[in-house]
């Protein structure tokens, strides 16, 4: 039976959420604003500013989760995040609309997406072998933010050439703001950011150990989930209105995002030290990328129906399996 102070954790832990996804929001209005009114091409605020708001929630978890010292709270959070976007949000949205399958996301973005992971795989295991514990230190932070500049360099360098050859491109819609609002818009985004940031790694770490779940748990299946709420409802609402397709694209990219800017400013802040569960997620994290390209390079097309109750079903099995492990019902 809940307690009063229970039922609190879950309040802030909500509070948290709210904080977070509203914070981004704030946060990307006013920097887009600033941005357009120095003249950045909206293109170009689109594929950066904007794309960063998304991963906003993951950032601010993971860098208060490696501050607090609930590093498990700190990958698990971007490793599970990425599960869920690859397998709950495209799944739901070729559930809804089937999801055309486009040659620069197959030739680009996924092999970026699959590198970072597998990258993320790399730096865990060499901290494992190197001194006895997984870890991502404050070197592969570096490493990482340096290959998601060169990623971000080479995505807008090839968005401009297709607009420049008269390809169709997805272009943000940016409002204009005044300049002190754009600040205000800004300063209160960051605050709601970096104040839900803080409610949710103490909440879920209360909660985590109130019902004996890990850290590793609440990070790969509460706080994964909420702070993936902005890509799971804009890609929702996108296939409601029959622009499905922009669904993977926005999986894709936030994917990327997580791994090499949320783990690479986390870590750059503070080395992360986590359990070997972590590399056996991340593990999987890269069976399951293969294993959707797979799909997506069979199907060439589209994504259809069938595959996405299949992407949803995947996710069911290892959420049950990451939870079997925690209670020791499975010995790894």
């Amino acid at each position: 039976m809940l307690t009063m102070t229970g039922i609190w954790m879950y309040v802030w832990l909500v509070i948290g959420f709210v904080l977070l996804i509203k914070g981004a929001d704030f946060f990307v209005d006013g920097s887009s604003s600033i941005a357009k009114i120095f003249n950045v091409p909206t293109v170009i605020i689109g594929l950066t500013i904007v794309a960063m708001g998304t991963s906003a929630p993951e950032t601010a978890v993971s860098i208060s989760a490696a501050l607090q010292g609930a590093n498990e709270i700190a990958v698990s959070n971007v490793v599970g995040s990425n599960f869920f976007n690859l397998l709950v949000v495209v799944g739901i949205c070729a559930i809804i609309q089937p999801i055309n399958i486009t040659r620069g996301l197959i030739k680009r973005d996924y092999p970026y997406s699959i590198a970072a992971t597998i990258l993320l795989l790399i730096f865990l295991i060499t901290g494992y072998v190197m001194t006895g514990s997984p870890a991502v230190t404050r070197i592969n932070g570096i490493i990482m933010l340096i290959v998601f500049a060169a990623y971000l360099l080479v995505l807008v360098r090839t968005t401009l050439i297709e607009i420049a050859v008269g390809e169709k491109v997805e272009i943000e819609e940016v409002k204009s703001r005044s300049l002190p609002v754009s600040i205000l818009l800004i300063a209160i985004g960051l605050a709601g950011i970096i104040l839900g940031g803080d409610l949710v790694v103490k909440s879920a770490t209360k909660i985590a150990a109130e019902f004996g779940m890990s850290n590793t748990l609440i990070g790969l299946t509460i706080v994964a989930m909420g702070t993936s709420l902005p890509e799971l409802v804009t890609s929702i609402v996108a296939a409601g209105k029959g622009e499905a397709d922009l669904a993977l694209g926005n999986v894709i990219g936030s994917n990327i995002f997580n791994i090499l800017l949320v783990l690479g400013i986390s870590s750059s802040v503070h080395a992360i030290s986590v359990q070997f569960d972590s590399v056996i997620d991340t593990v999987l994290l890269v069976i399951v990328n293969f294993i959707v390209l797979a799909i997506v390079l069979k199907k060439k097309s589209s994504i259809g129906r069938g595959t996405g109750i299949l992407m949803v079903v995947m996710y069911a099995v290892y959420t049950a399996y990451i939870i079997m492990r925690n209670y020791g019902v499975l010995p790894f």
